[in-house]
């Protein structure tokens, strides 16, 4: 990785989305950009003054090592229905990978997510339904928070298929908040 005063150049071409605005961007090779935030999957970095989030397999072009291998998503639409029951505790445990590309605290802890339940379907499937918020109405970020959401429920052992409901009543407040995201984020 070629990293000065955590400045990072970016070895090709990568696709990206402005934050907040959520409008699609490429970055070019040779553009000097500084990691903002690592988590969950997704880098959010600062680039000519503006804020972007680069999808976790785009990692090699900042000189990360992509891990993860080829993706499973051809294996995971060939699933039809999936025997046995799904863990709460590990659909909790996936919600809290997913983050905002703003702030540094899962959706869990945030507050964003108001209900998550699983539904026997009629044909023996896993439903999950999920309601959540965002912080604001109007980010232009919602779309990928609910995508990631999505992709990260899906992949919980016998989970068929998962609903989300982006939800702005009740609106979000800070005291949604957990003890520890609050104090994460000096909000107390």
């Amino acid at each position: 990785m070629n990293m000065s005063a955590n400045m990072i150049t970016t070895t090709r071409d990568v696709d990206a989305i402005l934050i907040p605005l959520g409008t699609p961007v490429m970055i070019p090779i040779g553009a000097k950009v500084m990691i903002t935030q690592e988590l969950g999957g997704t880098y959010t970095v600062s680039v000519n003054g503006n804020l972007a989030r680069i999808e976790g397999k785009d990692g090699d072009a900042l000189g990360f090592v992509n891990d993860d291998g080829a993706s499973d998503k051809p294996a995971e639409e060939e699933k039809k229905h999936s025997e046995g029951s799904v863990d709460e505790e590990a659909l909790q445990a996936a919600l809290k990978t997913c983050y905002d590309p703003e702030i540094p605290v899962n959706i869990v802890d945030l507050g964003l997510i108001y209900d998550c339940h699983v539904v026997d379907t009629d044909d023996g499937s896993n439903l999950v339904e999920i309601t959540m918020t965002l912080t604001a109405p109007g980010c232009g970020m919602g779309p990928f928070i609910v995508d990631d959401v999505r992709a990260k429920i899906l992949d919980v052992e016998n989970v068929d298929d998962v609903q989300v409901e982006l939800v702005f009543d009740p609106a979000w407040d800070r005291s949604m908040m957990s003890d520890e995201a609050r104090l994460q984020l000096g909000m107390f």
